[in-house]
């Protein structure tokens, strides 16, 4: 079952399954919670994968800087971080989904999947289609992270991108 704003909230406030948030009313939607920008980053090299993860290089990226609390993103791909904490108990997981208005600027985010246990903030890749570029204030909305009820999960999330509580 998906969770609807009012469950969410109760979460949100009682069990902090979504910290650091600016506004809470104004962020919460009718299935799931906006998302906001912290920061926006550049990639400064190339990375590497292998399947055990070894060989794995993250690469440098370099923080950008705001205009009057404005960022202006020529065409390209770029690292965003949320401001938000997300803390998944064992029985959820999470979905993301841009928000519309960004996708109607030519632009769209791709995330990885929130797995249960996950503690941490969210990173993911903005990228920028649109010809013209974008601009986007800091603490602008643009992410959703929807919640669905799992059963089952025995062991949480276990990956270097999550922070201890």
């Amino acid at each position: 079952m998906h969770l609807n704003k009012e469950h969410l909230k109760e979460l949100i406030e009682k069990k902090q399954l979504v910290t650091n948030y600016i506004d809470l009313e104004r962020q919460l939607t009718p299935n799931g919670i906006d998302l906001t920008v912290e920061k926006i980053e550049s990639f400064m090299g190339k990375g590497q994968l292998d399947f055990s993860n070894k060989k794995r290089v993250i690469p440098d990226t370099e923080e950008l800087e705001t205009n009057n609390g404005w960022w202006h993103l020529d065409k390209g791909v770029y690292k965003l971080t949320a401001n938000e904490i997300v803390d998944i108990p064992k029985n959820l997981v999470g979905y993301g989904f841009p928000r519309s208005s960004l996708m109607r600027m030519g632009c769209f985010i791709e995330n990885g999947f929130w797995e249960a246990g996950y503690h941490g903030k969210t990173v993911c890749l903005l990228v920028v289609g649109n010809k013209k570029g974008v601009d986007i204030e800091k603490d602008a909305r643009v992410l959703q992270i929807a919640f669905k009820e799992i059963e089952g999960v025995k062991e949480g999330y276990r990956g270097n991108y999550g922070f201890e509580k």
